[in-house]
């Protein structure tokens, strides 16, 4: 059976032959990594069992000093967070859409290697992902406390521009389900350790319409529909259903229950994730790792379930405890 195979097996609610897993590292977690096994070509160590396709957030340019442009224009300043960086600036100033252009959704930086992941050989389940896909773009435009006055102050701009980038989006998932794809997945965090971001009422309000859009392209097409949202969001998992979710991902134990997720939404919706890096990973023993680890493959031997941490692990984490994951989940075959 296909690494493929198991995936869709999971995230149908069948049981798998193992749980399937796929998890990813940041910059400095990846460089103590190849260090460790002696080698900068992870991937056959890893095995992971999702195969992303494409760039959903296009290029992103180098222009000096350790920041990066990214294809909306959007400077990223990476002097301390290596892997994505901070906001510099505001595109936005005004709101008012009439001063800035939406680069081209069909960039050649977001297809040029879809074609090539396809023909690798490699047997995962295909994902075509879309990063900062909503409210994350819309904040890396506009500025995050601006933004957040916004949906007071002027709601028909946040209409306008959460619109417009959903349009972007939409264009981007038609093109991508021209090929042999299995699943897009968006990226969009809504919120923090304790509660959304921006509350229920202004969740549902604003950017619940422009999700039901964009899922609806998905499902019509006969694709699995899965998201990534950090923080505290299970109370938007009822609304999420509803509109075609099939997969949740970080899963973050640290700010929801997962056993009793996983009870709760058995057959209706799959989670990705789960193995704490805000305490376990960093803190634990190697003991500790194993045992968290083994609880998840033994929660998810019924299906509904893709192993991983509930981020990309940092590099706070000692070697040992990341090993220790990687290969009690390897067992399993």
């Amino acid at each position: 059976m296909t690494k493929r195979e198991v995936v869709a097996m999971a995230l149908a609610w069948k049981k798998p032959p193992y749980v399937p897993w796929s998890f990813g590292f940041t910059v400095e977690a990846m460089n103590k990594l190849q260090e460790f096994y002696g080698t900068s070509d992870l991937d056959p160590i890893f095995e992971n069992h999702i195969l992303g396709v494409g760039s959903g957030v296009g290029y992103f340019k180098d222009i000096g000093n350790e920041r990066v442009q990214d294809i909306f224009g959007v400077v990223w300043d990476r002097t301390e967070d290596k892997d994505i960086g901070n906001v510099e600036g505001q595109l936005l100033p005004d709101p008012k859409m009439d001063a800035y252009e939406f680069p081209d959704p069909l960039d050649e930086s977001v297809f040029s290697g879809v074609r090539d992941s396809l023909e690798s050989g490699n047997d995962g389940f295909r994902v075509f992902s879309i990063g900062f896909s909503l409210f994350e773009r819309a904040w890396t435009l506009r500025g995050m406390e601006t933004l957040m006055m916004d949906f007071f102050d002027n709601p028909g701009f946040v209409r306008d521009l959460l619109r417009s980038i959903a349009d972007y989006n939409i264009a981007q998932v038609a093109e991508a389900l021209k090929y042999d794809i299995d699943a897009i997945y968006f990226g969009d965090d809504w919120g923090q350790q304790h509660g959304l971001l921006m509350g229920p009422d202004l969740w549902r309000e604003f950017i619940y319409p422009e999700l039901k859009r964009m899922y609806g392209v998905v499902k019509d097409a006969g694709k699995i529909v899965s998201i990534h949202s950090c923080g505290d969001v299970d109370e938007l998992f009822d609304d999420l259903v509803g509109i075609g979710l099939n997969c949740f991902n970080p899963f973050q134990p640290e700010v929801m229950d997962t056993d009793a997720l996983m009870k709760r939404y058995r057959g209706k919706l799959a989670f990705h994730g789960g193995l704490s890096t805000q305490q376990v990973l960093p803190y634990g023993s190697v003991d500790d790792v194993i045992k968290a680890t083994k609880h998840l493959l033994k929660m998810g031997s019924d299906g509904g379930y893709i192993f991983a941490p509930a981020h990309a692990v940092e590099g706070d984490v000692p070697v040992e405890n990341m090993v220790a994951f990687i290969d009690t989940v390897k067992k399993q075959r």
